[in-house]
C-alpha cells in the first residue's frame, strides 16, 4: 500500500478549504514570474542609456520603461498577497480542524494516556505541532511553488541575453544546490526529531518543575532538586551546540557559494572582454550582475523550506501517534455490577513493556470494607488505584467489580460507580458551583450547598466575594491546594458513587486544611467501599485490610495489629513514622518554651 505524504494527509483536515491552498500555489507562481518582468525592462533601460551615451537626453523610453516596471512589481506583490490570504484561510482552517479532533480522540482515551505522554507534551503537540502545519501551509507551501517558478523564469531570463554568462551564474547554484542537499538530507530529518524530542521532554519536565515549586518552597529545596528537569535542559544544550558546530561548515561553504557569483562573473567578463569591450557584452554583464542576488535569496528560501518540510513532517507523525491510540474497547451490553464489591485477580501492568508496575496482584475488597494501600513511592500504590478506575487496562489479570469485568462495564455506568479524590486535584477556571456541579450537572444549587458544607467548606466559600457563585481563577481569586482538595471532596459527596478511590488526598494540606479534609473524608467513605493511599500510616489503622505495596507486588496484607505483630515491612514502616511524629512533637514543644 503506498504511504501517504504529509501534504494528503494535511489535505485530508481542510475539507472544502482544499482550493484555496491549490488556489494560493496557483497565484504565487503568477507572482513570481510578474515579478522577474521589471528585470527584463531594467535591461531595456539599460540597453537606452548605452546606446544614447554620451547624449542621454535621446533615450526617451527611460521613464516608460521605469513606470513600466514599477506597475509588474506592484502587481506581483498584489498577487502574492491574495495567495497569502488563500492559503492563510486554508492553514487556520486546517489548524483549527486538527486542534478539534485531537482534543475530541484524547476525550475519548483512557485517562492513562495523560501519564503515558505527560501533560506537557500533549499540549505541546496539541499547540505547538498543529501550528507548524499552519506555518508551512500558510507561508511554506506557497513560497514553494514560487520558489520552483523563480528558477525556470530565471533559467530564461540569464540564457536568453548572453548563455556563456548565464551558464557561469548557475555555477555556484550548482555548487549552492549539492551543498543544500547535504545539509537537508536524511541526517537532517533525524536531528529534527531529535530536537522535537528535546523540546517535549523539556516542556514535560517544566510542567513537573513548576507543580513542585510549594514543595521546593515548603523544604527549601534548590531546582537541582529536579534532577530530571536540568538534565532535559542539560541535553538540549549540548544537542544544540553539537548541531550548531555540525552545520558551521556547510553552512559557510554554501553562503560563500551563492554569493560567489559575482566572483565567475567577473572573470567571465574579464575574460571575455579581451577581444574588446562591446556594448552588447558590457549591458549583459551589468544586467546578470544586477539579477543574479535572486538565485541566492530563491536558494535560501527553497533550503529554509526544507527544513520546515522536516518540522511540519515530525508534527504529523506526533499527531498521528495521538490519534492512533485506540480508546478502550466499550462493552454493548450494560453489565450492571451486582454489588460494590472488588477483586483483582492476578493483575499484572507495564508501562513501558519491559518493567511490570504491577505483577500478579490478587486482591479482595468486600462492600462497605476500607482497603487501605501502603509501602514506599514507586511500589505501584497509585498503578493499582488507576487500573482500578480503568484509566488503563491491565495486560494480565482482570478487576471484578460487582462480580463483572470492568472491561465489559460500560464507561457511563463504571463512572457513576466510582469516585476519586487524587492529592494533586485540579480546578477548572469556572464558578465553586460548576466546579462542584460537575459530578452532577443536574443537582440544585441545595445539594451543591450541602455538598459543600459537609466537605467542610463553608469557610472557603464565605470568604468568597459572591459565595459559591465566585469564579476561581478569576479577578484574583485562588484557592490554596487544601482548599482546592475539599472543593473536589465536594465533588464526591455530589456525586455520591459506592465505589470511593483516595490517592494520598491530604498529601499537601497544611495542619488545618488536613483536620477539615479528614473530616470531610469520614463523611465521604460513609458506608461507602473505599480503597485509600496514604503515606501518614496514622489515617489508616483503622482499615479493614492493609496491602503493603513493595516493587508492584503485595508484600504484606493484614489488620493494622496483625501487620505490627508480625514484625515485618510495616511494622518497621510504623516504627519509623512514629519515631519521625515523635521528633516533630518534641521538636515544636522546645519552639514552644523557647518562645515561653
Amino acid at each position: 500500500m503506498k504511504k501517504q505524504s504529509n501534504l494528503s494527509k494535511l489535505m485530508g483536515y481542510a475539507g472544502g478549504h482544499r482550493i484555496l491552498t491549490y488556489l494560493s500555489w496557483v497565484l504565487s507562481v503568477m507572482s513570481a514570474l510578474l515579478a522577474l518582468v521589471p528585470f527584463w525592462y531594467i535591461w531595456r533601460i539599460i540597453h537606452d542609456i548605452l546606446e544614447a551615451s554620451p547624449d542621454f537626453t535621446q533615450a526617451d523610453n527611460i521613464t516608460g520603461y521605469g513606470w513600466s516596471a514599477v506597475s509588474f512589481a506592484v502587481i506581483s506583490i498584489i498577487i502574492y498577497i491574495a495567495a497569502l490570504m488563500c492559503s492563510h484561510l486554508s492553514a487556520f482552517r486546517i489548524a483549527s480542524n486538527i486542534r478539534k479532533m485531537l482534543m475530541q480522540h484524547i476525550t475519548t482515551l483512557p485517562l492513562g494516556i495523560t501519564e503515558k505522554y505527560g501533560s506537557g507534551k500533549l499540549r505541546r503537540i496539541v499547540n505547538s505541532s498543529s501550528a507548524a502545519t499552519e506555518t508551512y501551509l500558510a507561508h511554506r507551501l506557497p513560497d514553494k511553488a514560487g520558489a520552483i517558478a523563480t528558477p525556470i523564469g530565471l533559467l530564461f531570463l540569464l540564457l536568453a541575453f548572453d548563455w556563456r554568462l548565464g551558464l557561469l551564474s548557475l555555477v555556484p547554484v550548482v555548487l549552492g544546490f549539492l551543498i543544500m542537499m547535504k545539509m537537508t538530507g536524511k541526517d537532517m530529518e533525524q536531528r529534527m526529531e531529535q530536537y522535537q524530542n528535546a523540546l517535549s521532554d523539556m516542556s514535560n519536565e517544566a510542567v513537573e518543575y513548576v507543580r513542585g515549586i510549594p514543595v521546593v518552597k515548603t523544604f527549601g529545596q534548590t531546582i537541582f532538586s529536579f534532577k530530571r528537569f536540568k538534565n532535559a535542559i542539560d541535553n538540549y544544550e549540548q544537542w544544540v551546540i553539537a548541531y550548531t558546530k555540525a552545520l558551521r561548515l556547510p553552512m559557510m561553504f554554501y553562503t560563500t557559494a551563492i554569493n560567489g557569483v559575482f566572483a565567475f562573473l567577473i572573470a567571465g567578463g574579464i575574460l571575455f572582454t579581451r577581444g574588446g569591450v562591446t556594448n552588447e557584452l558590457l549591458l549583459n554583464l551589468i544586467f546578470y550582475i544586477v539579477i543574479t542576488p535572486v538565485i541566492g535569496t530563491t536558494l535560501t528560501k527553497i533550503m529554509f523550506m526544507s527544513e520546515d518540510a522536516m518540522i511540519v513532517g515530525d508534527a504529523i507523525s506526533r499527531i498521528d501517534e495521538v490519534l492512533n491510540e485506540k480508546p478502550l474497547p466499550e462493552s454493548e451490553i450494560n453489565n450492571a455490577p451486582s454489588d460494590n464489591s472488588i477483586i483483582l485477580e492476578h493483575v499484572s501492568y507495564s508501562y513501558d513493556g519491559e518493567k511490570n508496575a504491577l505483577n500478579d496482584v490478587s486482591l479482595q475488597v468486600m462492600p462497605g470494607q476500607v482497603a487501605a494501600l501502603a509501602g514506599a513511592s514507586g511500589g505501584g500504590k497509585t498503578t493499582l488505584a488507576n487500573i482500578i478506575t480503568r484509566f488503563f487496562d491491565p495486560q494480565k489479570g482482570r478487576i471484578l467489580i460487582g462480580n463483572v469485568d470492568i472491561r465489559r462495564i460500560p464507561k457511563e455506568t463504571l463512572m457513576n460507580k466510582v469516585a476519586f479524590v487524587f492529592q494533586n486535584s485540579r480546578l477548572i477556571k469556572a464558578s465553586i458551583l460548576e466546579n462542584v456541579r460537575m459530578a452532577k450537572p443536574d443537582a440544585t444549587r441545595e445539594e451543591v450547598a450541602r455538598a459543600l458544607k459537609t466537605a467542610q467548606c463553608l469557610d472557603i466559600v464565605e470568604k468568597l466575594p459572591n459565595g459559591m457563585d465566585t469564579v476561581v481563577g478569576g479577578e484574583g481569586v485562588y484557592l490554596s491546594g487544601g482548599e482546592q482538595q475539599r472543593i473536589s471532596i465536594a465533588r464526591a459527596i455530589l456525586k455520591n458513587a459506592p465505589i470511593l478511590i483516595l490517592d494520598e488526598a491530604t498529601a499537601f494540606a497544611d495542619p488545618d486544611n488536613e483536620v477539615r479534609i479528614q473530616q470531610a473524608l469520614s463523611a465521604l467513605s460513609n458506608g461507602k467501599t473505599v480503597i485509600m493511599i496514604a503515606h501518614r500510616l496514622s489515617s489508616i489503622t483503622e482499615a479493614d485490610c492493609i496491602y503493603v505495596m513493595q516493587n508492584g507486588e503485595i508484600a504484606e496484607s493484614g489488620t493494622h495489629r496483625g501487620l505490627i505483630e508480625k514484625n515485618g515491612i510495616f511494622a518497621r514502616m510504623w516504627k519509623d513514622y512514629s519515631e519521625a511524629a515523635q521528633w516533630k512533637i518534641l521538636n515544636e514543644n522546645k519552639g514552644m518554651e523557647v518562645i515561653a
